[in-house]
């Protein structure tokens, strides 16, 4: 009786010892350098007393695709409390036609959520990989878009000089996968960031409801510090 009394007490300390490390390691209890870490050198900022977000995605990353619903829920549960952006990567040396197509709708102002979701569902849901010229120039004709002034903005210095900023921005915030949230200019955390530590996600849902969490923390913690 002694020995089982014993066995269980063991089974019950782990147990409790693994609660206490699932609970130090939550996503709603970030620590630096695991779930999201913090920039050498921050960035500047435009969003006042707001808190500024960025999203650096691909319209070809499946992963990116997959976030999209989560993230622009999240977003809408922000309201005034952020500033929410995003920005297409850039491969330097690479003419990347789904990333000159949202800088070219970003450009003409007609770039809404809906038609976000549309570019992601036209390459994952439909196959479409929009990745020449031509295939992009008859997604947006079929969107209700003026056709020849997209392609003459698409063409143009403006939109050039935006993948420069992409190329540019990724440098700064050491942007190597995607997608990745910055935190007002100081802090990244990504789907798999907030899974590190001992989370165990098991799906990609799993994984957008920990770094949702992940952002509401650092969302608290970077207002905090504009006071």
């Amino acid at each position: 009786m002694r020995s089982l009394k014993s066995a269980l007490t063991v089974i019950a300390l782990s147990v409790t010892a693994l609660t206490a490390m699932t609970a130090l390691a939550s996503p709603a209890d970030p620590k630096n350098g695991v779930e999201y870490k913090t920039l050498a050198a921050p960035q500047p900022v435009d969003s006042g007393k707001k808190v500024e977000i960025i999203e650096f995605f691909d319209y070809a990353c499946p992963h990116c695709a997959a976030f999209d619903e989560s993230l622009n829920a999240w977003v809408r549960k922000q309201g005034d409390n952020i500033v929410f952006k995003r920005m297409h990567i850039s491969r330097p040396g690479t003419d990347l036609p789904q990333e000159k197509m949202y800088f070219t709708l970003e450009a003409m102002g007609v770039l809404t959520p809906e038609l976000h979701t549309k570019a992601f569902n036209e390459i994952h849901v439909n196959r479409n990989r929009l990745n020449r010229d031509d295939q992009v120039f008859e997604f947006i004709a079929k969107q209700g878009i003026d056709k020849q002034k997209f392609i003459d903005t698409y063409r143009g210095f403006g939109v050039a000089g935006r993948v420069r900023k992409s190329i540019a921005m990724m440098d700064a915030y050491n942007v190597d996968s995607w997608p990745l949230l910055a935190v007002d200019g100081k802090y990244l955390t990504s789907p798999t960031m907030a899974d590190a530590g001992v989370n165990a996600a098991k799906n990609e849902a799993e994984l957008h409801g920990e770094v949702t969490q992940v952002l509401d923390v650092l969302v608290v913690k970077a207002k905090a510090e504009k006071k």
